[in-house]
């Protein structure tokens, strides 16, 4: 079979390509403050064409493109005449798969018609080609300016949502899609699929039909009050300052972004974020805090269906709860929201090897890393990779007892008890006082692999030091049991 081509991404400006960007940017900003919209645009053009994955370029550009017509949600009245030539290279350059040619192609139609929604349909598959999903989430959201019930744009911007495990906003995306079209089966069974948060408020909802609320599926729908409240103004005024003093630091940026999550303005964060990706040259701290801000809402789903979870046994197990009915712990089944947090554990630990990979490729002397990165591998059973992280994890003393115990697991996984016991047994004399949890871990792998391997008379003897310490533990009692009794038969 030939090999695959290797997905395509957005290039990596280089420093000069970097620099002419910036210095673009600021004139662009200038320009705009004197309503000089061609000449901005024309600028902030040039930038996203050097810096195709920079956010805070895109946006800016849009948002002067719609200043431009004064946000008339139609763009310039001869736009149906001079676009359609751009619209079809914007196509052609899709079908050959030159993503970054469409993007250039679809920004021209854009700069007649800011709101054009087949054009930034386009835009957003060519972005989530190039692995750019913030900015595809982005030009879908923009659309919905004009297009709020669109089943077609909702149902793109649903699936960016799935993929980013964002199940709640998709939620309301798929609920619009059924409304606009209430036969759509894959709209009433996303629907169902993904309600792993709470119940839609009807307000809110209504207001996302109507499209009166300007994001109600991107988060960015900030409390009126939270804004208003002076001590998030009274701190975060000093540190924008401070960012249009000196807009190179990236730990400015930083500071400013935590703010807005203590203040549950996630939005916000991730847009100063993306604000100093430019100014910073990509600065690696905060591409580190985009890839934890983007694991929060997967988090946050997590805990919501863990939470039904433990609501839905506890009505099992009262008697009394046995006539409620219509509340929202019914809207799934048990094994409905155990394979919903199945495939939310995984997405989770998908994105934190690829989180402690950066890491540790950037910090290769940080062994923490190494075994953080080792102990995600070994869950999505990438054993031989697990294995070499956590081989390299193992020099270090301080983690020595840990990443040996792991690597018994990956062995053992992988059916060599030899080097699966030796490890077990490094980590057992490694073993710092005090760690009692590792103590019968260790004596409990031991004890059950030495039993599946034939050697019971040294299985016992670990399962009865396993026992003196916690005879519960793991049904090492019971094990103890049938070990003995096998040994006997023999």
């Amino acid at each position: 079979m030939p090999d695959q081509p290797a997905p395509p991404s957005a290039p990596t400006p280089t420093a000069d390509q970097r620099r002419i960007a910036q210095d673009s940017f600021t004139k662009a900003r200038e320009a705009i403050t004197n309503d000089q919209y061609d000449y901005a645009i024309s600028l902030l053009l040039t930038c996203c064409r050097l810096d195709p994955a920079n956010f805070f370029y895109r946006q800016t550009l849009r948002k002067t493109q719609k200043e431009k017509f004064d946000n008339n949600l139609r763009g310039s009245r001869f736009a149906f005449l001079t676009t359609p030539r751009l619209k079809a290279r914007v196509k052609a350059a899709k079908r050959n798969r030159d993503y970054l040619k469409a993007l250039e192609h679809a920004e021209q139609v854009l700069c007649r018609n800011p709101w054009d929604l087949g054009t930034q349909l386009d835009m957003a598959e060519a972005f989530d080609a190039l692995n750019l999903s913030d900015l595809a989430v982005f030009t879908l959201d923009q659309a919905r300016q004009k297009h709020p019930k669109d089943a077609t744009l909702n149902r793109a911007l649903a699936r960016q949502f799935e993929k980013r495990g964002d199940f709640k906003s998709a939620i309301v995306l798929w609920q619009l899609v059924k409304e606009s079209n209430p036969t759509d089966v894959e709209a009433a069974h996303k629907a169902k699929d993904l309600a792993a948060s709470d119940t839609i408020a009807k307000g809110q909802y209504e207001e996302a039909a109507s499209g009166s609320k300007e994001s109600p599926v991107l988060n960015r729908i900030e409390s009126r009050a939270a804004e208003k409240t002076d001590k998030l103004a009274r701190d975060a005024d000093p540190l924008r300052k401070r960012i249009e003093a000196d807009p190179t630091e990236p730990s400015l940026y930083v500071q400013l972004a935590n703010l807005y999550r203590r203040h549950g303005q996630a939005d916000r964060a991730r847009a100063t974020l993306q604000q100093g990706l430019g100014p910073t040259g990509n600065a690696f701290q905060l591409q580190l805090e985009l890839m934890d801000l983007d694991l929060a809402p997967v988090r946050k789903n997590l805990e919501l269906t863990e939470g039904r979870l433990r609501k839905l046994k506890d009505r099992s197990a009262s008697a009394d709860d046995t006539t409620e009915t219509g509340t929202d712990v019914a809207e799934l089944s048990e094994k409905e929201l155990q394979q919903l947090r199945a495939k939310l554990l995984k997405e989770i630990n998908a994105r934190e090897i690829d989180l402690y990979r950066v890491k540790a490729d950037r910090f290769p002397n940080e062994t923490q890393h190494r075994i953080e990165l080792g102990t995600r591998l070994l869950k999505a059973d990438l054993i031989d990779e697990a294995i070499t992280e956590l081989q390299t994890a193992r020099r270090d003393e301080r983690l020595k007892w840990r990443a040996a115990m792991l690597l018994g697991v990956c062995f053992r996984k992988r059916n060599n008890w030899r080097l699966a016991q030796r490890n077990f047994e490094e980590a057992l004399t490694a073993l710092p006082p005090g760690e009692d949890g590792g103590r019968k871990e260790l004596l409990y792998q031991l004890a059950s692999g030495c039993a599946e391997n034939g050697d019971l008379p040294r299985a016992i003897d670990l399962g009865h030091e396993l026992a003196n310490l916690d005879f519960g533990f793991k049904n090492i009692g019971k094990l103890l049991d049938e070990w003995n009794d096998r040994l006997q038969s023999a």
